[in-house]
């Protein structure tokens, strides 16, 4: 019935992974902050991977909320699996533009739809609550 939703929590879980292990490569000593962290420069591609990864880490808990609360609360799972599929295509383009270029505006228009689709099954979750 949720097919579609649970392979993408679980294509998301591999996402998230691989940017993790991505976001490693590279780091030297004279290219981080005190923190560990890479220096701000969007021209670097470490500190783009580092930033890739932590855009996932951040909109981890609103996908998987909002499709874990989607599902259990039984809203249609058309909906459901088509907002979760394109969420995790619209965050697939974003890593990858995000890691492979300084476009901004390709990566906000990726965020914007992974985003809408995240509101659309928190949306319907509350809907089909009541």
């Amino acid at each position: 019935m949720y097919s579609h939703a649970i392979a993408s929590l679980g294509l998301w879980a591999v996402l998230v992974s691989v940017l993790a292990a991505l976001s490693t490569i590279g780091r030297t000593a004279e290219a981080r902050c005190d923190c560990g962290k890479p220096k701000r420069d969007y021209g670097d591609p470490v500190y783009r991977r580092e930033r890739a990864f932590m855009n996932a880490v951040e909109g981890s808990g609103p996908f998987i909320a909002a499709t874990v609360a989607a599902i259990l609360i039984g809203a249609a799972p058309f909906w459901v699996n088509l907002f979760a599929s394109v969420f995790i295509v619209a965050r697939i383009g974003m890593a990858a533009v995000h890691i492979g270029t300084t476009v901004q505006g390709a990566r906000s228009a990726f965020f914007m739809v992974a985003l809408v689709s995240v509101l659309a099954q928190a949306i319907m979750a509350v809907v089909a609550a009541f």
